[in-house]
């Protein structure tokens, strides 16, 4: 179980910075993406020249989340089995939903331009980011119970900006607001990734290390 517990927590760990790191470089091959306008789904669009990569990327993420969840259901359940479960569900629908779904459904490079693909993918999207944004708040009741103040304390800070970050990530294609600061899509939503990310990868850190007696 250990070894299953371990590869677990570094799974989870993969997952989560390797989004951010692919998502920051695979721009730098694709002209004319801005990281500050464009979504990270726009990478995989039929005419983007990272689309291949960042399409098996998003397969692997997906698959890398799914093998965590037997970790987090191993360390997390004797505290609150509930919570738990919930964090589990709503990790597992991010992994099927954001990232698998995403491999082989892609979005277009242009909103004005739908497709079935690209109304599969944004549904699968949309159901797993707005549950997965709970998971900090997940991670935060779970680490107070379980007596780890400080990853409480960080999961509660990190959900209080992520939903401000995510509001700014859906308010940023609104019309009214072309041309100004919120309209950076890109920036919000990997803001917003990464505080979704912080508290899960510190615990997963921490507990890596506490597993290998660190």
């Amino acid at each position: 179980m250990d070894t299953l517990y371990s590869l677990g927590l570094r799974a989870l760990i993969a997952a989560m910075a390797g989004d951010l790191i692919v998502s920051l470089l695979l721009p730098l091959f694709y002209k004319g993406y801005s990281c500050l306008k464009m979504s990270i789904s726009a990478l995989g669009n039929p005419s983007s020249p990272v689309r291949i990569p960042f399409n098996i990327w998003m397969l692997i993420e997906g698959l890398l989340f799914l093998t965590a969840l037997p970790a987090l259901y191993h360390y997390y359940h004797p505290v609150s089995g509930g919570v738990t479960v919930t964090l589990m569900i709503f990790t597992a629908v991010f992994a099927v939903g954001a990232c698998i779904f995403t491999c082989f459904f892609s979005v277009n490079e242009t909103k004005d331009v739908v497709t079935a693909a690209s109304k599969i993918h944004g549904a699968g999207s949309v159901i797993g980011f707005m549950l997965f944004l709970f998971a900090p708040l997940l991670t935060a009741i779970l680490s107070f119970k379980g007596g780890e103040t400080a990853l409480g304390v960080l999961g509660a800070v990190c959900f209080a900006a992520a939903l401000v970050f995510f509001a700014l990530f859906v308010m940023s294609d609104k019309e009214s607001f072309a041309g100004t600061v919120i309209s950076c899509e890109g920036l919000w939503q990997r803001f917003c990734l990464f505080f979704m990310y912080l508290p899960l990868i510190a615990a997963a850190v921490k507990l890596t290390a506490d597993n290998n007696g660190v």
